[in-house]
């Protein structure tokens, strides 16, 4: 049956493809985990196996007047900044690259929620000043002392903390806030926080 391109409006023989930068957005119907991609999934939620549906394009407006967007914003920054600093804090080159990846891995994070919210940042929020940088340090790392025999754990302790305070803040607010989007994007982004969780829980496994 032909269709038309959502793109480029053309129309198309049945299983045609075009056009292939059309993103597509889907949410798992049971933990709500929200993903895009250049095609519509098939199968189940890897997450949970719980039922997929396609989210047709909702258009946020201003995505930062809901209270859920701004938090997962500064939640994010605070994941970023730790992993960036931590990073920095490392005495050996097994240390560094257990770091560089957490680090590398909250950048895709970052991006991942400009992309799904439009939620864009101010470059003056991700590239700290020396001073700054000094500063949220001495907030972030209070108590936890990175040597060249221990610290791996305990940063991995306190990440593993901020992900799991960051993803019951969200299922908190899901029930606080009126049905609705807002409470819609409250459950997604506790969702993409419980990814995180399992990601932290399953790299400390290894390490411990």
């Amino acid at each position: 049956m032909p269709s038309t391109c959502p793109k480029c409006r053309r129309v198309l023989d049945e299983d045609e493809i075009c056009c292939a930068q059309v993103r597509y957005t889907w949410r798992c119907k049971s933990c709500f985990k929200l993903t895009t991609g250049f095609a519509i999934p098939y199968g189940k939620c890897f997450m949970c196996g719980g039922e997929l549906e396609v989210i047709p394009g909702r258009d946020l407006g201003d995505s930062m007047r809901f209270r859920a967007i701004r938090d997962a914003v500064q939640f994010e920054l605070d994941s970023f900044h730790f992993y960036k600093l931590a990073r920095d804090k490392a005495h050996t080159p097994e240390q560094r690259a257990v770091l560089e990846g957490l680090y590398e891995a909250e950048l895709d994070h970052l991006h991942e929620l400009e992309e799904k919210y439009h939620a864009h940042l101010d470059r003056k929020v991700v590239e700290l000043s020396a001073d700054e940088q000094t500063l949220l340090s001495n907030w972030l790392f209070r108590g936890i002392q990175v040597t060249e025999d221990s610290g791996l754990v305990e940063l991995y302790q306190a990440a593993l903390e901020m992900e799991r305070r960051t993803r019951d803040h969200f299922k908190k607010l899901a029930r606080e806030v009126p049905p609705g989007l807002e409470a819609e994007l409250c459950e997604e982004l506790a969702a993409e926080e419980e990814e995180h969780v399992a990601m932290l829980e399953m790299e400390l496994e290894q390490i411990g």
